[in-house]
């Protein structure tokens, strides 16, 4: 039987690891305790930190004993790892509505309570009480300050100047390590590989200070067949948060990913077995966007639920006339074989006045007002090329206006840009 370590192994989680042999033999005496830490920056988690995220829910599902800590403390300084310049430092109240909208944020993918229950820590609870002059006595003594200027995180900030704040939390985080390996009997960390400095820097202090073996492991640094970071969109980041990106456009990311992504993403962001998985490399052409369609939704409703999932799906399937999945591609997901219904509620909207429509509004100031375009500008260009749609219909002159008759007997028209992406308009009175 497989245990948790080769099932992230199979789905391309690993990257880096301290030890292989000696982590294979900690899985298989039992239920591992493991944390990855998350950083209170913003209200808001990102796909960018669904990797770990989903690591973590693999290791809850298979039974091992799992803690996310939420750096409420460290954040307090901000982590230099992979930053060209010193992050901005928040305040302790900004920290602390973070720190707390992230708790909930994880509760999604996590369950923290009931039997085999996930922790939800804040290292603020114990960095902030630490006596200076004893941390340095009993922890600062075991760091060579050679030997952490050679870390990659430190030595990129060299060029620019590091100062002494975020060169203490290489120190911090391996004291996170430390105190959970003390406290809760957590023996194993897993991070992004940016972190494998400060994660190889706790596992020698618990080594110096417990004399016993703690291991590590990082996930690699997701990005697009394409080479584009994870999550990044022209609006600009795909947030976890449905008030920050809506579940609709969060499926709109997932459906409209490259052919080459969609193998590697069903295994990284959805729980499907591994043999339905393979045989997307077999797909092509309509097969393998029903494939893209399963992976949205999956995606969604593991991020924003199954109804968000559905309304999701629906959406998209009507705006894009999308044919339903096969019953016999993955058969576990609970994804509609049948037609969409006419469900167009989770598809962008934005509203106009009859005074706006009867002073006479341009299709291009309207794609730009709902965010269809960034710009005029790029409304006019698209417009140009022959890229913007109204009802279906391509608009010809960056001077054609929304006509009342445009709307037919309803309310609302649709605009759209390219090939994938819609936006209504609606009438309000």
């Amino acid at each position: 039987m497989k245990n948790t370590y080769d099932i992230l192994k199979e789905r391309g989680f690993i990257e880096q690891v301290t030890d292989e042999n000696l982590i294979s033999a900690l899985f298989k005496k039992g239920p591992v305790t493991c944390y990855i830490g998350f950083d209170p920056t913003a209200p808001s988690l990102h796909i960018g930190s669904l990797v770990p995220i989903m690591a973590l829910a693999h290791m809850q599902k298979n039974g091992n004993k799992t803690i996310a800590l939420v750096g409420g403390g460290t954040g307090l300084i901000g982590d230099p790892s992979g930053k060209t310049e010193m992050r901005q430092v928040l305040t302790e109240e900004q920290i602390k509505q973070n720190t707390e909208s992230i708790g909930k944020q994880l509760s999604t993918y996590l369950n923290f309570s009931g039997e085999n229950k996930a922790l939800l820590l804040n290292n603020a609870n114990w960095l902030t009480k630490i006596n200076y002059i004893e941390f340095l006595r009993d922890i600062g003594r075991h760091f060579s300050v050679n030997r952490m200027l050679s870390a990659e995180s430190y030595k990129i900030r060299m060029e620019k100047g590091l100062n002494f704040i975020e060169f203490n939390y290489m120190v911090l985080q391996a004291y996170d390590y430390l105190y959970l390996f003390q406290n809760y009997d957590c023996s194993l960390q897993m991070g992004g590989n940016d972190q494998w400095g400060n994660m190889l820097a706790g596992t020698e202090l618990i080594r110096k200070v417990e004399g016993k073996d703690a291991q590590a492991i990082t996930f690699p640094l997701i990005t697009t067949s394409l080479g584009q970071k994870m999550g990044k969109t022209e609006k600009g980041t795909v947030w976890l948060s449905a008030k920050l990106t809506m579940p609709y456009e969060y499926y709109q990311y997932w459906v409209n990913c490259d052919d080459a992504d969609v193998e590697r993403f069903l295994k990284l962001f959805t729980f499907l077995p591994l043999e339905e998985i393979s045989v997307v490399k077999k797909l092509a052409d309509v097969n393998l966007n029903m494939a893209k369609t399963v992976l949205a939704y999956e995606a969604t409703k593991v991020a924003h639920g199954a109804e968000a999932a559905l309304a999701a799906w629906q959406a998209s399937a009507k705006a894009f006339n999308s044919k339903p999945v096969d019953e016999g591609l993955f058969p576990s997901s609970d994804i509609p074989r049948q037609e969409a219904a006419k469900d167009t509620s989770a598809i962008p909207r934005y509203n106009i006045s009859r005074k706006d429509l009867d002073a006479g509004l341009l299709i291009i100031s309207a794609c730009a007002k709902a965010g269809l375009t960034q710009s005029i500008s790029e409304a006019k260009r698209l417009t140009k090329q022959g890229g913007i749609y109204l009802n279906e219909r391509q608009v010809l002159s960056v001077n054609e206006k929304i006509n009342i008759s445009d709307f037919g007997e309803s309310n609302e028209l649709r605009l759209r840009k390219g090939k994938k992406k819609y936006m209504i308009v609606e009438i309000r009175d």
